[in-house]
């Protein structure tokens, strides 16, 4: 029968029962993204060969079952949608990254009743060109609801936002929404990398799509943003429940491939006075959910490609999906909708394409009653 383990208790156990174990987890710290998938893979088989834990299920932390806690049904004030993370290439609506982007587009439109608003959560583009804005931006037209735009660094670093702001307008802004006050951040500036090794704007690009390129710095808000966000904030009763919506994650999950904002805890301290405060962010193409105070954090689904987990740094409140399907183009992808609650509180919905729909409760999350079985990922997905 498989045993259930703390993170450090299967590091000692595999490290004792496997001569490779040690050499393996080693492998598995600041290694690249495609060098985790190849080892977690291997280090999945070695975890079941030593009866620690189901290979189906593997993991190195804690995982909750997010599901609402039973009889608790708060009204919800209204709803709005997420898209994120297309990563287009201007190579037609036959491409399957568009298709992915029609796709999501699809489903928003069938919701119903339709959205408040819709959250496009950044990286539309995947070399920041016109031509694949030009396509992004004529795939979302065919939206029903209003579209709130968010840049993410795809969509940046080619002309430092330039075109992304003609087409779609400020990249940093906030807006009130019954009752809500909603902040957009620019979270993916970058310290300047380029100029005294004369990069070109194409190089520049190509170096920040790489994400885990070492030559680029962290991401970050910026002192000037900062100071923005300072006087934005001040004019907000602290008791208005506040949603602010970031491409990177505001806090540092895994610094090697850039899940990571270099600021996050100057950002987060200018949101800690209020009493109820939700951060929705892409970039990290996963279900992802954090709690840091007052504060819950979200990830969104990309329509493009999944990433995988990092081998440290996961949140314990993360949901995690078991491994995506390599020969079914949509596995591990979609789209949601959050569920701003009475007092301003939200429900996150992830709509999986192809598996069952995920929803992690604020309810479950506030009481901190998030955390399961040790090693256990809940039900298949």
């Amino acid at each position: 029968m498989a045993i259930n383990l703390t993170p450090k208790e299967l590091e000692r156990e595999l490290r004792e029962r496997s001569p490779d174990a040690e050499r393996m987890i080693r492998s598995l710290q600041n290694c690249d993204r495609r060098h985790f998938l190849k080892v977690t893979a291997r280090f999945a088989a070695m975890v079941a060969a030593a009866g620690v834990i189901q290979p189906q299920s593997f993991q190195l932390v804690n995982v909750a079952n997010a599901a609402p806690a039973p009889g608790e049904n708060p009204e919800v004030l209204f709803r709005f949608a997420y898209i994120s993370d297309s990563h287009l290439f201007a190579r037609g609506m036959t491409h399957r990254f568009a298709k992915g982007l029609i796709k999501a587009v699809d489903d928003v439109n069938a919701i119903d009743p339709q959205p408040d608003f819709i959250l496009y959560g950044g990286d539309l583009a995947q070399l920041g060109r016109a031509d694949e804005l030009m396509l992004g931006q004529q795939i979302l037209s065919g939206l029903k609801a209003p579209v709130k735009m968010m840049v993410g660094e795809h969509d940046w670093f080619l002309d430092m936002g330039a075109k992304w702001r003609e087409m779609f307008g400020p990249d940093v802004y906030s807006f009130d929404h019954k009752g809500v006050h909603f902040v957009v951040l620019n979270s993916v500036q970058e310290e300047d990398f380029w100029t005294a090794k004369g990069y070109t704007p194409e190089q520049r690009m190509n170096i920040v799509a790489g994400l885990d390129d070492a030559r680029q710095s962290r991401f970050e808000v910026g002192e000037e943003q900062r100071d923005w966000l300072a006087k934005d904030l001040a004019k907000v009763d602290k008791k208005t429940p506040v949603i602010v919506f970031s491409h990177s994650p505001l806090y540092k999950y895994y610094e090697p491939w850039n899940f990571w904002t270099k600021d996050a805890e100057q950002v987060q301290a200018l949101l800690f006075p209020f009493e109820t405060v939700t951060v929705i962010h892409g970039h990290t193409h996963q279900l992802l959910t954090n709690r840091i105070k007052n504060i819950s954090f979200h990830g969104m689904l990309s329509t493009a490609w999944p990433w995988p987990y990092a081998p440290q740094g996961l949140p314990e409140y993360t949901v995690q999906m078991f491994r995506s399907d390599p020969f079914n183009q949509f596995d591990g992808l979609g789209d949601g909708t959050v569920d701003v609650l009475e007092g301003g509180a939200a429900n996150k919905h992830y709509a999986l394409w192809n598996r069952n729909p995920r929803t992690v409760s604020y309810a479950d999350l506030a009481k901190n009653t998030l955390v399961g079985p040790r090693g256990h990922a809940g039900p298949s997905y």
